[in-house]
């Protein structure tokens, strides 16, 4: 049995009374004082995540930038440095290996956050195809990241002396003032929320005073800390995808309502000729938002079936209870052929219990990012 691996303020989370779960191969904090309080404190105020589980990985050397442009799925070259951009590693199938968030930092160097379990994956795949002078190097432990998020986060990063004004998905490298000196961090204004928030990347080794630098502001304005769980009913009530879930090597974008983090005009990259002729063809399944009008909750790898005649259509891929709607919610891969779409009434086979939802297109509430 591998061991599961623990993240640089374990102990932290330990004090804060956090219930911990195994994900990604990592133990993680997945609430403290309860996933609803914790939802509705990032969408009312502010909360801090620690997400140290997730990856990093540096691509450097001449023309690195060009190189992560001919593999990965979004177009690069449509930002400038000092902006980041969410974009896939896709197989030649056209399923997604990972979703990560690719760093712009210059044209021979972009850092990349993917997934926890698929970061050594990503680096294998770019590894295999990399031209002499390109290195891709698994940073993986090498950095942290603390996400901050909520209408209150601006408040939460300038009390602490950090950037807060950058656009969308851009990012800045800053100092932030801690016991015996100052730490080094990336700070980019993205998420995992539909709030607006920023994540904060600082060595491995800073991690601790980070966060309780961090962590005094979030409560100071009214925050609280949050866990995996409340990560998970956020993210869902935004229709945002998980791999493993929404995404997987069997998922491709097209599917998965992905299909703007891939640059259809681009001459190169990963599973290009494969999701060409899906886009073209159209897909056999598509992702859908299903709204519960019953009382219930959904969950994963549940069925979806026709409202008249109970046949099967699809199956659930997420499902949890929205705090912020007060139902169930679910994301859905339902059969095209179904001719299933907008405003259709399905129901969702929850443990032989038949719950009514409706089809909606994603997010389920209002984004703030």
């Amino acid at each position: 049995m591998t061991e599961l691996l623990a993240g640089p303020i374990a102990d932290r989370h330990a004090a804060l009374g956090a219930s911990f779960a195994k994900f990604g191969g990592w133990d993680m904090p997945v609430a403290y004082s309860g996933t609803v309080a914790e939802h509705t404190a990032v969408r009312e105020a502010v909360g801090i995540f620690d997400v140290s589980h997730l990856g990093k990985a540096l691509v450097a050397g001449p023309g690195a930038a060009e190189f992560v442009n001919a593999t990965l799925s979004n177009d690069l070259a449509k930002i400038a440095p000092g902006k980041a951009q969410y974009t896939l590693c896709c197989n030649d199938s056209g399923g997604v290996i990972d979703d990560l968030i690719a760093y712009l930092v210059a044209d021979d160097e972009v850092f990349l956050v993917p997934n926890a379990a698929n970061t050594a994956a990503v680096v294998a795949a770019l590894a295999a195809v990399a031209p002499d002078g390109v290195a891709i190097t698994d940073l993986h432990r090498e950095y942290a990241v603390f996400a901050v998020q909520g209408p209150k986060s601006p408040e939460v990063l300038a009390a602490v002396g950090l950037p807060t004004e950058m656009e969308y998905m851009a990012f800045a490298d800053a100092e932030l003032s801690i016991d015996g000196g100052s730490a080094p961090v990336r700070v980019c204004r993205t998420g995992y929320t539909g709030e607006r928030g920023y994540e904060i990347l600082p060595g491995w080794a800073h991690a601790g005073p980070v966060f309780d630098a961090l962590m005094a502001q979030v409560t100071a304005f009214g925050g609280l800390p949050a866990g995996l769980g409340a990560r998970d009913t956020l993210r869902t009530e935004m229709g945002y995808a998980l791999h493993g879930h929404e995404l997987s090597p069997e998922i491709t974008p097209v599917q998965a309502r992905t299909g703007w983090a891939v640059g259809w005009n681009k001459p190169a990259f990963f599973g290009r000729e494969a999701l060409l002729a899906e886009k073209e063809n159209g897909p056999a399944r598509r992702l859908y938002g299903l709204r519960a009008t019953g009382r219930g909750v959904p969950r994963a790898d549940c069925d979806v079936l026709t409202a008249a005649g109970g046949e099967r259509i699809g199956l659930c891929t997420s499902g949890t209870f929205s705090p912020t709607l007060k139902q169930g919610i679910a994301l859905a891969l339902i059969d095209t052929a179904a001719g299933i779409g907008k405003g259709a009434e399905v129901v969702i086979d929850v443990r032989g219990r038949a719950l009514p939802c409706e089809v909606v297109i994603p997010p389920f509430v209002e984004s703030h990012v």
